[in-house]
């Protein structure tokens, strides 16, 4: 990635985290009372469409100025995360938990983002912003606790509720926040995926914006180790060698970017790009593959990040997570 690209990131995502119409609320009614507007809902994260977007295009911002501290934008996301990850502010978001009918809100998706942002905010020096953001990381973290304790399958679908997508950003900020939470991450990946064989990929359904296949794969990857989880992606997608299944190589086709949940798509190339660098390393003799196939998908999602809002408003996350993988 270069300057140029982290600027047009940059400046899309400063343009909507904090613009708050149009938005779809994860909201449940009790009465009159409670048909109040984003911005009082979720004093931090009422931009970007929804909340789950808001998160994460905190984290791309907090990335973006970590990486280009010197870009001129890094300045004014500083001084944005200043004046919204107050104590005030955040208090108010973790309050909203506590409301009735929010037992459900955000999960899993939202809750791994903003594990994921908390983790983003611990590399920036001295800022204030991980201290602020760590009562609700917390909160979410005991939320996945119970929410893995009574899971009894996983949710394959390639959209929000994924489990293995989830599971991969959450064990991340795991391992630095609460160690304990990991074992019971990986114990859960292997109950669910390590008897999975031969993957059919029936993807992409015509609103999934994550490969389930490989978004499992990258799971898998963390929990197992080394050679034990070469051993299973041989198992897994056995006939790679021979670009099958062909679903997972070749970008998918997005007719409407105007459409929200078919702009999704594009969303599911930048996945894909994502999961084929990360395992990338591991795939030995099909690693160029893997690097093909990554560099396919990026090409055909690049040029789409930005210019629809349906997609502006969430598309340079995933962007970001492929371009910052790890290609060899």
């Amino acid at each position: 990635m270069n300057g140029e690209t982290a600027r047009r990131f940059a400046q899309a995502a400063l343009g909507h985290v904090v613009r708050e119409y149009p938005h779809k609320l994860d909201h449940v009614l009790g009465g009159d009372e409670d048909a109040l507007p984003p911005r009082v809902l979720h004093p931090c994260f009422f931009g970007s469409y929804d909340w789950h977007s808001c998160v994460h295009g905190w984290w791309t911002l907090l990335t973006l100025r970590r990486l280009y501290p010197d870009m001129p934008e890094a300045a004014e996301i500083a001084a944005l995360a200043d004046s919204t990850f107050t104590e005030e502010k955040l208090a108010a978001e973790l309050a909203y938990l506590d409301r009735p009918g929010s037992a459900g809100f955000e999960r899993p998706y939202g809750w791994a983002w903003l594990l994921y942002l908390h983790l983003e905010t611990r590399r920036h020096g001295g800022a204030p912003w991980a201290g602020r953001l760590e009562p609700l990381a917390r909160a979410f973290a005991a939320r996945l606790r119970r929410y893995l304790d009574k899971l009894t399958y996983p949710i394959r679908t390639g959209t929000h509720f994924n489990t293995a997508f989830a599971l991969l950003l959450s064990r991340e900020w795991a391992e630095v926040f609460e160690p304990e939470l990991t074992p019971l991450i990986d114990s859960k990946a292997s109950d669910w995926f390590a008897q999975d064989r031969a993957c059919q990929a029936w993807e992409p359904g015509g609103d999934e914006f994550l490969s389930s296949a490989l978004s499992e794969a990258m799971l898998m990857q963390r929990a197992l180790g080394q050679e034990q989880f070469r051993q299973w992606f041989a198992d897994f997608l056995p006939d790679m060698a021979q670009r099958e299944p062909a679903t997972l190589f070749a970008p998918v086709t997005v007719s409407d970017r105007s459409d929200g949940k078919i702009a999704h798509l594009d969303g599911l190339n930048l996945s894909r790009a994502w999961a084929w660098r990360t395992l990338q390393p591991d795939m030995g003799a099909a690693a160029p593959l893997a690097r093909d196939a990554a560099e396919m998908h990026l090409s055909a999602a690049l040029p789409h990040v930005t210019g629809d809002y349906m997609g502006e408003h969430w598309l340079a996350s995933f962007a970001l997570l492929a371009l910052l993988a790890r290609p060899v």
